[in-house]
């Protein structure tokens, strides 16, 4: 899965048919932020929820390629945290 552009509270209803479509990955899922220049804390937590309901169905799901203003939104929210979730891949400087 991938997000790109800008994410937040006026997207959010067109990302929650990806984000169903996530929910029947049948291995860990990747989300590659490379091409994401803004995400707010919708995203986050339609992240967070995402992450949850996957680690029930034990799999965990990778993040990949955060920009820098994006990464620091996923480490105040926590999201790296979590259990299930590892960071991976390039991030620019």
């Amino acid at each position: 899965m991938s997000c790109s552009g800008d994410e937040g509270a006026a997207s959010q209803s067109l990302r929650r048919r990806a984000f169903s479509r996530a929910l029947k990955v049948e291995h860990d899922l990747t989300v590659d932020l490379r091409e994401l220049g803004f995400a707010d804390v919708t995203l986050m937590l339609d992240l967070v929820s995402l992450v949850r309901r996957l680690r029930q169905r034990g799999k965990r799901v990778i993040v990949y390629g955060a920009q820098p203003q994006v990464l620091r939104l996923i480490e105040m929210m926590g999201v790296h945290r979590l259990p299930s979730v590892r960071m991976a891949g390039p991030s620019p400087a």
